[in-house]
């Protein structure tokens, strides 16, 4: 069975409240784009406002959530309150979350499972930094994090979980890997699947590519046989960049 494709905009800490549908909407009307789902993750604040813009082909998720269903967790926000809000995905595990927040490493698996439970998509993150890649214990490193993160998971809640790939080192950074470089995590994290749920599951997985991605650098990684997708992050916020980029998926998953 062929998979479905995903791009999915990260917009981090960026754009006002009084700004987001603008910016939302025209990313809406160039929808749909053929065999591709378009996933729009605002700050906390903007997910309201952009709830009347899901549709099949445009879906709304969360950058984070808080592992617990209520409780004394002042500035958090619950996975029950954004479903209850109406949103689709909650990105967990974000590289920059992994980095800045000390506890952030130890409460994932916690996080996705709380996610699983309210009914939203986990797009779970994984990836290396620059030191671990010069030392080529990338696939390694990469592993592990999955060890830790999803192994206890039971096979039912790995069908729904998204995961995107980040080389920490290309994120921001203007860099990024190379479609060899990103054909071969991914194809090993399909491997990883395989090995732990069964090769269903490893053939059926979603798996995107996240590091400064741009529509110059688009479809020649989408063309890699293991790459499904994108999650976005500055080019995101560039309306016109981040259209071609969706085009450049549609127009792998044709080939």
């Amino acid at each position: 069975m062929e998979r479905s494709r995903i791009v999915a905009a990260n917009w981090k800490m960026n754009v006002l409240p009084s700004e987001a549908m603008s910016l939302a909407g025209q990313v809406a009307q160039a929808l749909p784009i053929k065999n591709v789902e378009v996933i729009i993750c605002p700050p906390f604040t903007h997910l309201f406002s952009l709830m009347s813009l899901q549709s099949e082909s445009l879906k709304i998720g969360a950058q984070n959530c808080n592992e617990n269903p209520f409780g004394a967790h002042t500035g958090d926000i619950s996975a029950q309150m954004l479903k209850d809000l109406g949103c689709s995905y909650v990105i967990i595990g974000h590289s920059e979350r992994r980095a800045r927040q000390s506890t952030e490493n130890a409460r994932i698996s916690a996080k996705i499972r709380a996610a699983l439970q309210t009914g939203l998509k986990p797009i779970y993150c994984c990836g290396e930094g620059l030191p671990i890649r010069e030392k080529e214990a990338h696939i390694e490193f990469v592993k592990d994090q999955l060890e830790t993160d999803l192994s206890t998971l039971q096979t039912g809640h790995i069908e729904e979980i998204v995961i995107a790939y980040e080389p920490v080192w290309a994120i921001g950074t203007g860099k990024n890997a190379s479609p060899e470089q990103a054909q071969e995590m991914h194809a090993s994290i399909r491997k990883w699947l395989s090995d732990r749920f069964g090769s269903v599951l490893g053939t059926q997985t979603r798996i995107l590519y996240g590091g400064s991605v741009k529509a110059v650098n688009a479809l020649a990684l989408a063309k890699q046989n293991d790459i499904d997708g994108f999650l976005v992050g500055g080019a995101s916020l560039n309306v016109d960049e981040f259209i071609k980029i969706v085009h450049s998926v549609s127009e792998s998953a044709n080939d």
